[in-house]
């Protein structure tokens, strides 16, 4: 009996399909108008159409975030390629899976600088956990299916997929792999008994340790094992921008965020501390300050399933390569089968230094009458906080603000670009957050300047009833780099003064809502009035314009030169 032949496009689909895949971003274009003809013709995988490539694959990696599954896109070759390198290179820096399929002109014209060719293979090689370019129709599924698996196993990232013209039109029969072996990819998940019983032994005797959680606790769905070693050791627990809601914030024993503008108690407590236990983070430059001055009085311990991660940047004593939920799940079970004793008063009186360091705050400051962006944040938090909101940011101030003031105990809850720092990422993250939780509140918190960068996906949440709630804080400036230029420039505001449209006539044009608040008495019934709309709403926050983030440790400093107010000095 001869088997069924299917077009490349149509083995694109079934092997989605396969995978579970039922909702993917994109835009079309030339090359790949057959699997869009495919798609029409089908109804069990739903396309948003976003109205600039980078977009789909910031949605898509809202969409990963928000769900705990991988986001897909789909886009054409050339530009409509080369427009993803920037979210491709978030979702790599921050640890998020995405399979990112692109279009490619056929394989007789590759290298013959072909109409909308572009080697996006050689082009996201540094940016990207693998890619593939397909030379045969017969590979497809299989590429499809180590795709999804490389993107989600290990340590989580984007995987892209150059599929040629041709092979879209090709014919070959639908056979998708049940499992994946590939030779030399074989991630470590249960971490090594001999150094887990190191680590306990250590923390059992620690007279000031400190947890730092960070996103890797977040991917491996490790928050309970983590909340439960931390009570059962008496370890406060400080956490990474990555690592927000992966303990929770109302516990006592939480630090909140560390590094650059981490709260002042988080940082001392790092700093002092004599055992540093670091689950799933990669150190970077934003949460160490100055790398010869971290942790020098302290022995760390450094969980984390990419083994490349440990002793890269900060010098580690007890290494422990594996899955954060599988090592803190063995961690707790050894501790917990036998008694153990650990120093209660040490560990009192370690928390009660925490808490006198947490009498030092930042010093708010208003130079107008304007609102105050710190207290329009905070008014959001404390009156959106019990509808369990999903929060999105794009970067600059606001985000960091937002970081310090939003509260939660629970993840996949707070949405914002990390280690690429990418503007115009909040936006589009948020309309694939509102696509993976269709109930939720999602709300965008943006700068005036970030917002005007992925702007026009405003249309597609008005396709498809997406209900994103933008708080645009506008401060007619390039918020964080005028922060700078203050500090460190003299007050030279070269470039940072930025003209903004009317964003409530903006969002009405695109058939949305737009809402002006200048006064705080407003705030509130903006909110509510957003909230009730049943459609996507820009608010418009006019706020001071020389607002600045405190704390703040400057670049290249030591965790403990943390600036509290603007009178301060610059060591």
């Amino acid at each position: 009996m001869t088997k069924e032949m299917f077009t490349g496009a149509e083995i694109f689909l079934k092997s989605l399909e396969a995978q579970g895949v039922d909702e993917i971003f994109g835009y079309p274009g030339g090359v790949i108008l057959n699997i869009y003809e495919a798609l029409y013709n089908q109804d069990k995988i739903k396309h948003y159409l976003v109205r600039h490539e980078q977009a789909a694959i910031h949605a898509a990696e809202g969409y990963a975030r928000v769900s705990g599954r991988p986001g897909v896109a789909l886009v054409t070759s050339g530009p409509g390629a080369t427009n993803t390198i920037t979210g491709i290179a978030n979702a790599y820096y921050d640890g998020y899976p995405l399979v990112v399929f692109t279009g490619q002109v056929s394989t007789d014209q590759i290298g013959n600088d072909a109409f909308q060719e572009a080697d996006i293979v050689g082009i996201t090689r540094s940016c990207c956990k693998h890619n593939y370019l397909v030379k045969d129709v017969k590979d497809l599924a299989r590429v499809i299916k180590e795709a999804f698996y490389i993107a989600t196993t290990g340590k989580p990232g984007p995987v892209v997929i150059d599929m040629p013209k041709d092979i879209l039109t090709a014919k070959t029969t639908f056979d998708y792999p049940k499992e994946v072996k590939l030779v030399g990819y074989n991630p470590t998940y249960k971490g090594h008994p001999l150094q887990i019983s190191k680590a306990l032994k250590l923390l059992r005797e620690a007279q000031r340790p400190v947890i730092i959680s960070g996103g890797g606790v977040l991917q491996a769905g490790a928050h309970h094992e983590l909340t439960k070693l931390a009570q059962l050791l008496e370890m406060p627990v400080a956490h990474t921008l990555m690592g927000k809601g992966t303990y929770p914030e109302s516990s006592g024993q939480s630090l909140g965020m560390l590094g650059m503008h981490g709260n002042y108690w988080a940082n001392f407590a790092v700093v002092h501390a004599d055992v540093i236990f670091a689950v799933g983070t990669r150190f970077n430059d934003r949460i160490t300050g100055c790398l010869k001055r971290f942790a020098r009085d302290s022995q760390v311990i450094h969980v984390d399933i990419d083994p490349c991660s440990i002793s890269k940047n900060v010098k580690v004593d007890i290494p422990i390569v594996g899955d954060a939920k599988n090592v803190l799940s063995a961690m707790i079970e050894e501790l917990t089968s036998k008694p153990f004793t650990i120093d209660h008063v040490a560990k009192e009186k370690w928390l009660k230094q925490i808490d006198e360091w947490k009498q030092k705050r930042a010093i708010p400051e208003c130079h107008s009458n304007k609102l105050s962006a710190v207290k329009v944040i905070e008014t959001i938090y404390e009156y959106t906080k019990n509808f369990r909101p999903i929060v999105c940011t794009e970067v600059g101030q606001h985000q960091m603000w937002c970081a310090q003031m939003f509260k939660f105990d629970e993840p996949r809850r707070f949405i914002t670009s990390g280690g690429l720092g990418t503007m115009g990422f909040g936006f589009p993250a948020a309309v694939g957050a509102a696509v993976a939780d269709k109930n939720a509140l999602v709300i965008n918190i943006a700068g005036d300047g970030s917002i005007q960068m992925n702007i026009q996906e405003l249309a597609t949440c008005m396709d498809y009833g997406l209900k994103v709630i933008n708080c645009v804080i506008n401060n007619g400036y390039l918020g964080m780099v005028r922060q700078w230029q203050e500090k460190l420039f003299n007050k030279h505001y070269s470039q940072t003064k930025i003209s903004a449209p009317d964003f409530v006539k903006l969002a009405e044009a695109y058939g949305a809502k737009g809402i002006r608040v200048e006064r705080e008495e407003d705030i509130i019934p903006a909110l509510k009035e957003a909230m009730e709309s049943g459609c996507s709403v820009f608010i418009d926050f006019v706020v001071e314009n020389f607002e600045m983030v405190y704390p703040w440790v400057l670049a290249g400093q030591p965790l403990n030169k943390v600036l509290l107010s603007n009178d301060q000095k610059v060591c």
